[in-house]
């Protein structure tokens, strides 16, 4: 037996005091109606309508009961009626997560413009370099940036982005040019550690991987503090493309060995599944698709 069926036809059948009329208001036959009170009654153990041939009247126990399963069912109806209403407008909690530096400079604006477009929306924006699991942190969706692990979510590509080798002009004008990734240690390097914990940089060249180990000079786990130290004229760090693309671009750092340079990186948005999905994260992945331009591919 549903339960909340019969509880609705029960509430139904007192409302409407028959069982005709509430088979009506149901689209149910008056049988499966009588068979889903009389179900209740047997589950409870007591009766709960008094039944004539011309009326149907609440039995004591009745009354107690239609009292507390009238507000059961409005609840149920209440809260079937929220969650549908998700799917088609978004409203509610929202919890996204990106990593540090492409949270800050990109997801943290779209957030903004996002809640700006759905004010019924509460947003939630975690920033963090670590890769969660989004079904068990109860994380909605989430932008990352590389290769994908985690098959159990759905993987929509919305860019690319470029590792790069980087250092302040003044720096490279003081020193030879730098043509091959083995005359890299020659040189003071700043390792972001947040592309890999050793130190030890990726190239590739005409298909052929070749990968370079140093002795840094700066280790940090932070983007902002390598690409600080190069401007200032420290050394080469290996960043992200788009974490420098304005720094190239004011000329406050130039890229070397772009010959060399690694296959891009992919930037995804995941979410746990399509079935079903809310409203709030088909309005974020449509918001990214039309409004962003994540391809951080040319300098």
């Amino acid at each position: 037996m549903d339960r909340f069926q019969a509880m609705t036809a029960f509430v139904t059948v007192a409302d409407l005091e028959g069982f005709a009329p509430a088979a009506r208001r149901l689209k149910l036959s008056p049988s499966v109606v009588t068979r889903l009170v009389a179900g209740l009654e047997g589950h409870l153990g007591t009766r709960l309508l008094q039944r004539t041939t011309r009326s149907v009247k609440l039995t004591d126990s009745g009354a107690r009961y239609l009292e507390r399963a009238r507000r059961i069912v409005a609840d149920l109806a209440e809260a079937e009626a929220t969650a549908q209403a998700e799917r088609t407008t978004p409203s509610g909690r929202f919890v996204v997560t990106a990593p540090n530096v492409f949270g800050r400079l990109h997801v943290a604006p779209l957030i903004c413009r996002y809640l700006e477009t759905f004010p019924a929306v509460r947003g939630e924006l975690t920033l963090g370099d670590r890769a969660v699991n989004l079904v068990d942190e109860g994380i909605d969706a989430a932008v990352r940036i590389g290769s994908l692990s985690d098959s159990a979510v759905v993987a929509r590509h919305v860019g690319a982005t470029r590792r790069v080798v980087v250092g302040a002009p003044r720096y490279l004008r003081r020193h030879k040019p730098i043509r091959r990734p083995e005359a890299l240690p020659s040189h003071p390097l700043i390792h972001f550690s947040g592309l890999g914990p050793t130190a030890q940089w990726s190239f590739s060249r005409r298909g052929e991987p070749r990968t370079v180990a140093f002795e840094p000079a700066l280790v940090t786990n932070s983007a902002d503090a390598a690409i600080g130290h190069a401007e200032r004229g420290g050394g080469l760090t290996m960043v992200l493309a788009y974490q420098v693309a304005d720094a190239v671009r004011a000329k406050r750092l130039e890229v070397v060995l772009d010959d060399f340079e690694p296959p891009p990186l992919p930037i995804h948005v995941l979410y746990p599944s399509t079935r079903l999905l809310s409203a709030k994260v088909r309005a974020f992945v449509d918001l990214i698709a039309t409004t962003c331009d994540w391809q951080f591919v040319d300098l």
